[in-house]
């Protein structure tokens, strides 16, 4: 059903990627949305790679426009919110897809650092960027937001960071989803499992130490 999103205007998070063979999530889901006639704001730290995924959206006659910034910092998160609103006018959808992972420690090994890196990536982001777009849905009347999420937060795994901040997520998911529902913003998240993406096959393939294609079999 082409033109599914035809005159929204859609933030994504994440929307360049880690360099690989394969699409990311971000990208993937910036092009869909732009082929589904949104109007996209490409948000990722590395702007050239931001740039990567504009380029396709607009080889394809999309409309899209690239933005630099680190969603762990909540000026940063503050400036996103700001330009979309100059530029377009409206913040009709968030996706929160900025991720990161880590390795398969407990709490003996893992160092803090790490864990407060995983957890402003994972965690702290999706409530920054939620701080600051929210007070325009909610003037609009409505908006929805769907936050990245992993089927880790529920299922076994030794990645203890990773793990327990994706929980995260899915509890920031639901209250919020709480609170916002009486004013016409829809939250959710969503829980991928495994995929062919390249910051999951290039990092497990590198921690497991086996080779891309004995991870994809």
């Amino acid at each position: 059903m082409p033109g599914r999103l035809k005159g929204k205007i859609a933030i994504v998070t994440g929307a360049g990627q880690t360099p690989g063979e394969t699409i990311g999530n971000g990208r993937a889901i910036s092009i869909l949305f732009a082929r589904e006639g949104a109007r996209v704001m490409l948000v990722d730290k590395n702007l050239a790679s931001a740039e990567e995924t504009r380029t396709i959206i607009l080889e394809e006659g999309g409309e899209a426009c690239s933005f630099e910034a680190d969603v762990t910092k909540s000026e940063d998160c503050r400036r996103v919110a700001e330009a979309c609103i100059k530029k377009y006018g409206r913040i009709d959808i968030l996706i929160n897809n900025v991720g990161t992972g880590g390795e398969a420690l407990g709490p003996v090994k893992l160092r803090e650092a790490d864990w407060d890196r995983i957890y402003n990536v994972n965690a702290k982001s999706v409530f920054l960027t939620c701080k600051y777009v929210i007070p325009y849905m909610e003037a609009q009347g409505k908006g929805a937001i769907v936050n990245i999420s992993s089927i880790a937060a529920v299922c076994a795994t030794p990645m203890l960071a990773y793990k327990s901040s994706k929980s995260a997520v899915n509890s920031l998911t639901q209250s919020l989803a709480m609170i916002y529902a009486g004013v016409g913003i829809r939250i959710n998240c969503v829980m991928p499992g495994l995929m062919d993406t390249p910051m999951a096959i290039e990092g497990i393939s590198r921690a497991r130490g086996i080779s891309k294609e004995e991870l994809r079999e």
